[in-house]
This record gives structure tokens, sequence and C-alpha cells, in this order.
């Protein structure tokens, strides 16, 4: 027995050994797959040239979701290659023996897949770190004042995005990744032209417009953007709509289901006080009284009085008691929507972090519908949620969802937080929108800013 757990220990301790040697190879591989996934957009979408506005006619809300995938790229390369670095410095690549081949395997000579040996992977880690510095290269502002010179790599770009048959084959009939001194020469001076360019911009905007108007394959481009508009307005969709079921859903049920069972349960066992607040009780108190005066003021209009004491005594006293199961059921209640909401919060932030592609396709199905609307109507918008949320009127709407967010939640109502909140907040809101019309709508849409202060005055 103590021989096995020795064994079982030391199985384990190896394991542990092999993971953490294995680490600069995980971390360098998710970088290159990142690269990849850059590579492949360049590619299939912008002809090979770099992600950017001027090497493609998209709009904005397609380059907005190109530059997210950008970005979740980068930021995967950067956190990858950090990795990389910090594991092997530890770590010595060289010296790890591979007896036999395991799944994820690189591929060499002639698509050929085995375990690496000790003399090929500094190769291979080497063609890695250099394919994904030519691609992160092209998005750093150092790119420009110093490029590699002649780089001629064996890392193979499959032609379909599929990172799942990658392979560092240099067989001719895939699709080989070169980088030559004259194709840079070449890149850098389109660029500079088309910044210092004789002509407008424009003009050759609408040569390339005429251009594609009279191809014949115009037709089926339009068609092509048609379905991926389509396709993107039914995501969008669909995921609002998941947005506001998913926590209304786990709040009831779990309100229902969860939570009310085991609140009901542990106040009946525990006896505890009716009221959960103070507020609550004086409310009670309040509806008790007024039912006291109801009873005195009948007996006082008719000339015989209608109740008696004793009945009067008898109706106060069942009255008491409704008001009593009234406001235990509302502290329950209170009690319940506090963990419901909770849960709720938690199932809306997992669709959240679950959907971070659904999220890029909604901004820019957002974009898109919010800047395709005429000046007028962005100006009336702004105006709309300006004046609701720190008008003049503002106020009064604050205090009421305030005082509404507190009775859900059982908390007691306090005048003071809530002028404090009214007097800060609403003026911070402000600030903000302000800042969001000065910084970006001023330069995005000069003209919905002009409209917007024409109206406004």
């Amino acid at each position: 027995m103590k021989k096995t757990f020795l064994a079982k220990i030391r199985d384990s301790l190896r394991y542990a050994g092999d993971w953490f040697s294995e680490t600069p190879e995980r971390a360098l591989d998710r970088a290159y797959n990142a690269a990849l996934q850059i590579k492949a957009i360049e590619d299939e979408h912008f002809g090979g040239r770099q992600i950017a506005a001027d090497s493609a006619e998209y709009g904005d809300s397609t380059m907005a979701y190109f530059d997210t995938e950008l970005k979740q790229n980068l930021n995967i390369i950067k956190a990858g290659l950090a990795e990389f670095k910090a594991s092997s410095s530890v770590v010595n690549l060289t010296n790890q023996n591979i007896a036999k081949p395991k799944e994820g395997d690189v591929t060499v000579n002639n698509g050929n897949v085995y375990g690496l040996d000790a003399r090929d992977k500094p190769s291979v880690i080497l063609e890695k770190l250099k394919f994904i510095d030519r691609i992160v290269s092209q998005y750093t502002r150092e790119s420009k004042k110093s490029q590699p010179e002649t780089s001629l790599s064996l890392v193979v770009v499959p032609a379909k995005n599929d990172l799942a048959s990658q392979d560092f084959s240099s067989n001719d009939k895939n699709e080989q990744v070169y980088l030559s001194k004259s194709d840079l020469e070449t890149k850098i001076n389109e660029t500079a032209t088309d910044k210092t360019g004789v002509l407008p911009r424009s003009i050759f905007k609408t040569l390339n417009r005429l251009q594609r108007e009279l191809d014949p394959q115009s037709e089926e481009e339009v068609v092509k953007k048609f379905r991926k508009s389509k396709a993107k307005t039914a995501v969008s969709i669909k995921f609002i709509l998941i947005l506001i079921i998913a926590p209304l859903l786990t709040y009831q049920l779990s309100k229902i289901f969860i939570v009310g069972p085991i609140v009901d349960k542990l106040r009946d066992e525990n006896k505890v006080d009716i009221f959960i607040n103070r507020d609550l009780e004086e409310e009670a108190l309040g509806e008790l009284q007024v039912f006291k005066e109801r009873l005195e003021f009948e007996n006082l209009i008719f000339e015989v009085p209608k109740f008696s004491a004793e009945e009067i005594e008898v109706k106060l006293k069942e009255r008491a008691q409704e008001i009593a199961e009234e406001s235990r059921h509302e502290s329950a209640d209170a009690i319940k929507n506090v963990f419901s909401d909770l849960l709720s919060l938690v199932a809306f932030g997992l669709v959240i972090f679950t959907s971070r592609r659904e999220i890029a396709v909604l901004k820019s199905f957002i974009d898109e519908l919010v800047y395709g609307l005429s000046d007028s109507a962005k100006a009336f918008i702004i105006i709309l949620f300006t004046d609701i949320f720190v008008g003049f009127h503002s106020p009064h709407g604050w205090e009421v969802l305030l005082e509404g967010i507190s009775r859900h939640l059982g908390i007691p109502e306090s005048r003071q937080f809530i002028f404090l909140f009214i007097a800060t907040f609403p003026v911070i809101l402000d600030t903000v929108f302000k800042y969001w019309i000065f910084r970006y709508l001023n330069r995005i849409s000069p003209s919905a800013v002009a409209t917007y202060r024409n109206m406004n005055e």
C-alpha cells in the first residue's frame, strides 16, 4: 500500500513536470494560432493586405468587427509571447526528448506527422517566432521605420481557416508565406502614395465604386453583402432576446423553486419578526389607524351606532392579523428578491462571458443602425435621452426609481441618500454625455452635432 501511494505521488510529480515543461510550446502555439487567424482574415477579406480601412471597401460596422477580431488576436499573441518568454527562461526546450508522436505534434517534411527530434525543434520554434513577428510588425508604429530584410519561412498557412489542420509542410500544393524585401518596399510605397496622393482620395473611391458597379460580378457581391447583413441582424436580435429572457427566466424560476421554499422554511422555523424594516412597520400601523378611524366615522354618521365597542375591537383584531400576514409576506418577498436578483445577475454575466463574438456582432449592428440614422433623428434621440436622465424633470424620475428599488430589495428608504444621489449622479451622467458628443460624435458626424445644438437651443 505504501509503495502504491508513493508510486501515485511519483506519477503525479512526473505529470506535473511534463505539463510544466510543455508550457513554452503551449504558449507559443497559442500565439501562433492567433497570428494564423489574423493572416486568414487578411487573405480572405483584404486580399492578403493589412487589416485596415484603406485595404478594402467595407463600411464602418464591418471594419469595427474586423478591428475587434484583430485586437483580440493581438492580445492573445502578446499574452502568449509573454508566457513563452517567462517559461522558456526556466524550461530548456532543446533538451526535451519526445519518444513518440502525440496529439498536437507539428508536421514537417512533406506532411508526415511524427514527434520532433531535439535538433529540429529549435528551427520550428524559430520559424513560428518569425511568422508571429512578421504579422505583429504590420500593426505596430515601428513597423514602417524598421522592417526586416528578406525572410523566407517554412511556415504554411492553410488555404482554409482550419486551425485544426495546421502543419509545417513545405509542399508546393500548399500556400507558402514569403516576405521579400521588394514586396515590403512596394507595400510601404503604396501606403505612402495613398496618404500623400496628388488628387483627392474621394476621386479614387468614386472611380472604384464605378468600377464595382460595372463589374459583372457586382450583383453577386451585393447579394453576398445582403446575406451577411441579414445574418448579422438575426444574430443581434437573437442575442438581445437572450440577454433579456435569460435573467428574467432565471429570476422567476429561482424565486419559485429554489430561493422561495428555502426562505419560507427558514422564516417559519426561526419565527423571525414580521417587519423587515421600519418603513413596513410604519406603513402597517398607518393602515390599521386608517381602518380604525373609518369604523369610528361610520358609527358617528348614523343616529344609532353601527358597531359596538366589542365589535370594533374584534374587527380591529381581524384587520391587524390580515395586515401582519401581508407584511410578513412582503418581507419574505423582499428577501427572495435579493437572492433571485443575484442569481439573475450571474446568469447575465455568464451570457456576456460566453458570447464575445455575438457581442462584437451586436456592437457592429448597433453602430450600423445608429450611424445610419439621419442627423435630425440622431439629435432627437440624444435630446430625448438627455432630457429623461439629466434634464430638468429627471430628479422626480430618479426618486421614483430609487424608491421602487428600495422597496423591491426591502431596504429602508433613506431620503438623504436619494437626494445625494440625485444631486451627483445626473451631473456625472450629463458630463459623460457631453464628453461623448465632443470626443466621438463630433468627429464621426459633425452635422449631427450641429443639428443637436440647433434643436437644443
